[in-house]
Order: structure tokens, then C-alpha cells, then sequence
């Protein structure tokens, strides 16, 4: 801590982005200079096995981040095979703590007009996913929905040393930081509840999290596995939300198709056979649907009840992922039973023609040859 009461502190920014229905990884290593991303190191209680979502590492430039307020500064992309793309920039800085919030929007350059941190967050994105964009399956044009923020204020220093006693002596402050409220606003219930569950691995180290922000204290700056964490939850919760608006699509144009074709009063062999191949195609990108959603569970599954787990799982809590994937699911069932009930509607249509042609064939036809023979006599 400086004369200021300025203690040394680290803010990550993470944005993560979907932004398309997958990224064809070898040919990403073909257009940019993108690497493996390194294993997770073993650290705390962190199993062996653990293994998450290995997607390309991409380091962006930073030459233009020039601020004295900062002492270091750096910027990545993790690209992702079921298309999504991470943003993650880090910087240093000095800051109290009740300026932190200040620090998280500073800007990068000390001249007028200067961008922000998510604006150069935002462009480098866009240059990405632009130098990507013929690896991506399925390239669509974002809107604000396709993309989920997050921060972590990382304190490399404890005033006193004992983080749980420092939280406890800054509980409106504490609360208002990770909750993005202004000093002073929260009733004490919510300052409790948003305190509630913290995690601790050694007495010198404490993690709180919420929906956009978390606040991690450790001075030995042992943390990198934790925000790893934050961005797997974001990562899940960015792509749970585009398959749940994927399928609401899918299923709102099969329902206007199928009520121009059954309810218009004219069912033509063209518009019928157009509709199949519409559902069969719905049925492949329901697939791909169904795959994504097995990796994701795979990939949360394998955490297990470790101190990473448990972090995991309350930020899955905290961004309601179990709600999601039931959407996820019970759409998926949706569009099932509207394939299923077709093929059965289809079915039903060839017995009907096969038993008008049997009856032609082996009543109706009979029938007239004899009455033909009996106008010949």
C-alpha cells in the first residue's frame, strides 16, 4: 500500500461472443497465428484429469494501450469449436478500494478522445472474427444479445492481511463493487445475500462472485485457474442462450409452414414435399443442437466436487444455466415430436393411397371387367 492507500490490483474484462454454429479449429491455425491453449496447471486440489474445452490462443496487440495509469497490460482471443469466441484483456494498476469501480472503465490512451477498454475490447473482436470468418460455420451478424461481459477485480494486496476481516469492515462497499451498484444504495439484505457464499483455499485468499463481476483477493496472485472458471460459466451460459433462440426460430418457421400447408385448405404435393425437406434439414441442425449441448455437459461434468467445481457451480447458479438448458431441452423435445408427427402424418398418407389402390386394383377393377363382360353378352 502506497502514501495514497493505493494497494496494486488486477482487472480483467472477459467478453465472450457466439458467432456461429462452429469454427473449423485447423483451418483458424491456417489463417492466424493461433496456438493451443495451455493445460491448466496443477494447483490447490485441481485433479489430474481435469480437462475443459481446448480452444485456439490468440494474442492481440496492445501497442496502442498507452496509459501511465497502467503498469501492465495484455489482451487474448480463445477461439472456440462450437463457435464461440473469447475476448480477454488484463492490466495492472494501482487504486483504493473504494475507486475500483472507476479503474475498471479507464481509458487506454492519455490523449483526448482516447477509446475505453471495452471499446478496444470490441474492435479487436471485430478484427477476429473478421480474419476468421471463412472458418465459421454459419457467420452471422451479432446483436447485443450474442454477447456476455464479465470483470474480476483482483486485489494483489490485503489492508491487515485477513481478506475475510477486510470484506466484513467494507460490506456496503464490497457488495456495491461486485453488484455494479453505487455506494450506499444496497439494503443490508441484498449486501448479505450477494456476501453470502465466498470461497476461500488459504487463509490469505478469498473469491466472491455475482452475475457480471466477482471480486478475488489472493496476494500471491494465484488465480488464473479461478477466472478460468468465470470464463467455462460464461462460455456455457453464451452458448445455451444462442441454441435456445436458434431453436425458438426453427420452431416458430415450422409452425408458420405447417399452418400455410394443414390450415390453408390447400395441400400441394409441391408445398408438401418442400416442408419435409425444411423439417429434415431442421432435424440435422437439431443434431448439432444436441451435440453442443452433450460437450458442454461433458466439459462440466468431468469438474467434479473440487474447489474449482464448487466455484463453477455457483457460477452456474448464479447465471441460472440449469434454466437455460431446460429451455434448451424442452425445445429440442418440441421440434422431435413436430418430426415425429410428420413422419406419422406421411405415413398415414401412403397407407391411405396404398388401400385405395388395393381396393381399386382388387374390387373396384374385378367389379367392372364383369360388368363389361356382361354388356358384351
Amino acid at each position: 500500500m502506497n502514501e495514497r492507500g493505493e494497494i496494486p490490483v488486477e482487472i480483467v474484462h472477459l467478453y465472450a461472443y457466439d458467432v456461429g454454429r462452429s469454427i473449423d479449429l485447423n483451418k483458424v491455425a491456417s489463417l492466424v497465428p493461433a496456438h493451443r491453449d495451455i493445460a491448466l496447471a496443477k494447483r490447490r486440489d485441481t485433479p489430474a484429469y481435469l480437462t475443459l474445452p481446448k480452444p485456439l490462443v490468440l494474442s492481440i496487440s496492445t501497442e496502442e494501450c498507452d496509459s501511465k495509469l497502467f503498469s501492465k497490460i495484455s489482451a487474448m482471443a480463445k477461439i472456440y469449436e462450437d463457435g464461440a469466441i473469447t475476448v480477454i484483456v488484463r492490466y495492472c494498476t494501482m487504486s483504493t478500494f473504494e475507486e475500483l469501480p472507476a479503474k475498471a472503465h479507464m481509458l487506454i490512451r492519455d490523449v483526448s478522445g482516447s477509446s475505453s477498454i471495452e471499446q478496444f475490447a470490441e474492435s479487436s473482436f471485430r478484427m477476429v472474427r473478421e480474419a476468421l470468418r471463412s472458418a465459421i460455420v454459419g457467420y452471422k451478424e451479432l446483436s447485443e444479445s450474442d454477447r456476455e461481459t464479465y470483470i474480476a477485480f483482483c486485489l494483489l494486496e490485503c489492508p491487515g492481511g485477513d481478506p475475510q476481516a477486510f470484506i466484513n469492515a467494507h460490506k456496503d462497499m464490497a457488495a456495491s463493487l461486485i453488484s455494479g451498484e453505487t455506494a450506499g444504495t444496497l439494503h443490508i439484505s441484498q449486501i448479505e445475500q450477494i456476501l453470502d457464499k465466498s470461497f476461500s483455499y488459504r487463509r490469505n485468499d478469498i473469491a466472491i462472485f455475482d452475475l457480471d463481476r466477482c471480486l478475488i483477493i489472493d496476494p500471491s496472485a494465484d488465480y488464473d485457474d479461478v477466472l478460468m472458471m468465470a470464463e467455462h460459466a460464461n462460455y456455457r451460459l453464451i452458448e445455451l442462450r444462442e441454441l435456445d433462440f436458434l431453436l425458438d426460430e426453427w420452431l416458430s418457421e415450422a409452425e408458420r409452414d405447417i399452418r400455410r400447408l394443414y390450415f390453408s385448405g390447400r395441400r400441394k404435393r409441391s408445398s408438401e414435399r418442400a416442408l419435409r425437406l425444411k423439417l429434415a434439414q431442421i432435424q440435422g441442425l437439431r443434431f448439432d443442437a444436441l451435440f453442443t449441448l452433450e460437450n458442454l455437459d461433458n466439459s462440466s461434468k468431468i469438474i467434479g466436487d473440487y474447489f474449482l467445481g464448487s466455484i463453477y457451480h455457483r457460477l452456474c447458479e448464479i447465471f441460472n444455466t440449469d434454466e437455460w438448458k431446460f429451455s434448451v431441452e424442452r425445445r429440442l423435445n418440441a421440434l422431435q415430436n413436430i418430426y415425429e408427427l410428420l413422419k406419422s402424418d406421411t405415413t398415414e398418407q401412403r397407407m391411405m393411397t396404398l388401400e385405395m389402390v388395393f381396393i381399386a386394383v382388387c374390387i373396384i377393377f374385378p367389379i367392372l371387367q364383369i360388368i363389361q363382360v356382361m354388356l358384351v353378352k
